[in-house]
């Protein structure tokens, strides 16, 4: 994995990602899901792109069913873009690196 993309877990997740500064990328995923194993090298390429503007990681669903249970997770793979402690966009399925970017600059404005 990418040195700047980060792994959440449940324990961590309301100070990473809800209290973070910056605006956040979390990628649910699992080990068993195909469609989540070939998205992660574009997640990579979009922490490595937005290291410093955004915190981008990954939180395993199935180490971690908590946070996906809050927040209604109930496919994968499924990207949620936080800013200020609220989720102000969702990605469902496999994503294209541009889509995820296009995405980005949505939440920031």
């Amino acid at each position: 994995m990418s040195d700047v993309l980060k792994n959440f877990t449940d324990g961590d997740f309301d100070d990473a990602v809800l209290k973070s500064d910056k605006p956040v990328l979390v990628d649910f995923w699992a080990e068993w899901c195909g469609p989540c194993k070939a998205l992660t090298p574009t997640i990579e390429a979009v922490a490595e792109e937005t290291a410093g503007n955004w915190v981008v990681g990954k939180m395993d669903i199935q180490n971690n069913p908590q946070t996906a249970g809050k927040l209604g997770i109930r496919s994968i793979p499924a990207l949620m873009f936080f800013q200020g402690g609220d989720c102000k966009a969702t990605l469902m399925g496999t994503q294209s690196k541009d889509k995820i970017l296009e995405t980005m600059k949505t939440v920031t404005g």
